[in-house]
C-alpha cells in the first residue's frame, strides 16, 4: 500500500515544459539512463558535488532516492526533477530543496548536468522555466542559489536567468570532501526572469 501512495505523491508535481526541455519527477524506470549518465559523467561532476556513497549509482541506492524524494515532496521539503531535452533524452537535474514556508516563502536550487550535454543551454532553459513552477504553484517568492567562486558556467547560468549576486558564504557547503566558500544568489518573485 505504501508503495502506490508514494506514486500518487510523485504524480501531485506536475511536468514542467520549458523551450527544448521538460522536467518531471524521477521514476524508477529513469534508473538506467540516470546511473549511465552519472557514471559517464563522474570526473566532470566531481568538483561541483559532494562525495558520492560507495554504492550510489546502485539500483538500491536509487529506489531508497526515490523513496526519499516522494517523502519530501509529501512534506513539502524539495521538488526534485530530471531534466530531459526534445528527444527526451535525460541530460540532467534539478531540485528544490529547503522550501522555507512561514515568513521566508523561499528555497534553494541545485543542478547537475550529464558532460555530454554541458554548454548547451539546456539547464538555463530548465531553470528559466522552473521559476514559474515556484512562484506560481508553489507561491514561493524567492529561490536562492549557491555556486562556488571559480564556477564559471554555473554565475553565468544564475546571472542569465534573472539571479542577482546577494553574498559570499565562508565554507558555505562541504564539496568534492573539503568545506568550501560560495557565492550567493536570489531570484524574487518580483524579478524578471532573463
Amino acid at each position: 500500500m505504501a508503495f502506490f501512495r508514494t506514486l500518487a505523491a510523485a504524480e501531485l508535481v506536475p511536468t514542467v515544459a520549458g523551450e527544448g526541455v521538460t522536467l518531471r519527477t524521477p521514476q524508477m524506470a529513469d534508473y538506467q539512463a540516470w546511473a549511465d549518465l552519472r557514471s559517464a559523467s563522474r570526473s566532470f561532476l566531481r568538483p561541483w558535488e559532494p562525495i558520492w556513497p560507495a554504492d550510489d549509482l546502485t539500483r538500491l541506492a536509487y529506489r531508497r532516492r526515490l523513496k526519499r524524494y516522494v517523502r519530501e515532496i509529501e512534506q513539502d521539503q524539495a521538488y526534485p526533477f530530471f531534466v530531459f531535452d526534445a528527444e527526451g533524452q535525460l541530460v540532467g537535474g534539478v531540485t528544490l530543496s529547503q522550501v522555507r514556508r512561514g515568513v521566508a516563502q523561499t528555497c534553494s536550487v541545485g543542478y547537475w548536468m550529464g558532460e555530454r550535454h554541458a554548454g548547451r543551454g539546456l539547464m538555463t532553459k530548465a531553470v528559466r522555466a522552473l521559476a514559474p513552477f515556484v512562484f506560481t504553484q508553489l507561491k514561493l517568492r524567492r529561490i536562492e542559489a549557491a555556486c562556488l567562486p571559480f564556477n564559471a558556467a554555473s554565475i553565468r547560468l544564475l546571472e542569465k536567468t534573472g539571479f542577482q549576486k546577494e553574498g559570499y558564504a565562508r565554507e558555505y557547503l562541504c564539496i568534492d570532501g573539503v568545506w568550501q566558500d560560495h557565492l550567493l544568489y536570489a531570484l524574487l518573485r518580483s524579478d524578471a526572469v532573463g
